[in-house]
């Protein structure tokens, strides 16, 4: 504390010089003597809120410019997208482990199957465009709106469908984690109750 206020009076000094400004015209503007603001930019004077306030406002600028006070980090987090095979990545979540969310997208030459197989259990929502996706013996067209969710040990690949780019978020689990949604779903009756592999919806 006491180097940053001894710190205060050079750089006032400082701040004063580089505008061409006198030590006259600083006491009529801010209606301090100018003894004071001599002895204050010499540091025989203890700077305080009373003086370095109309200072401030003389030279319009912030107190913390004055005071030399350490700047605040931005708070906001910077995600840094990323290109994985042709494709723009966006990771959404910062802690490792458990569900790893994704922003990505997939350009339209991206349209030509390549399945491949791994642990996890992933879940995608199509944000736009229109992506097509293969899983084992199914092949599927999903819009706008749709979801679809499926354990990644199948053979599986997904892509543009071929007329245009597609943009999804995608939830993964790398050891087979699954959301958990806690809204209780409708009744259905029992011929529409059956289980579909894969899973979508919209």
């Amino acid at each position: 504390m006491e180097d940053v206020i001894a710190q205060v009076g050079p750089r006032l000094k400082r701040l004063r010089t580089q505008r061409g400004v006198t030590l006259s015209a600083l006491a009529e503007a801010t209606g301090i003597s100018k003894s004071t603001l001599s002895r204050l930019e010499s540091g025989q004077r203890r700077p305080s809120l009373e003086l370095l306030l109309p200072i401030a406002q003389a030279h319009q600028v912030p107190l913390d410019e004055l005071v030399g006070a350490p700047e605040v980090g931005d708070p906001r987090v910077r995600v840094v997208a990323r290109t994985v095979n042709g494709r723009t990545v966006l990771p959404l979540t910062r802690q490792p482990g458990g569900l790893q969310a994704y922003k990505m997208v997939i350009p339209a030459d991206q349209c030509v199957p390549e399945p491949r197989t791994h642990e996890g259990y992933e879940w995608m929502y199509v944000l736009s465009g229109r992506l097509r996706l293969v899983l084992a013996d199914h092949d599927i067209v999903l819009g706008s709106g749709e979801a679809a969710e499926f354990d990644t040990r199948l053979p599986h690949w997904f892509g543009s469908a071929g007329d245009g780019p597609v943009e999804i978020l995608s939830l993964f689990g790398r050891q087979g984690e699954r959301m958990h949604v806690r809204a209780k779903p409708a009744e259905v009756t029992p011929e529409r109750s059956a289980p579909r592999t894969p899973r979508t919806g919209r």
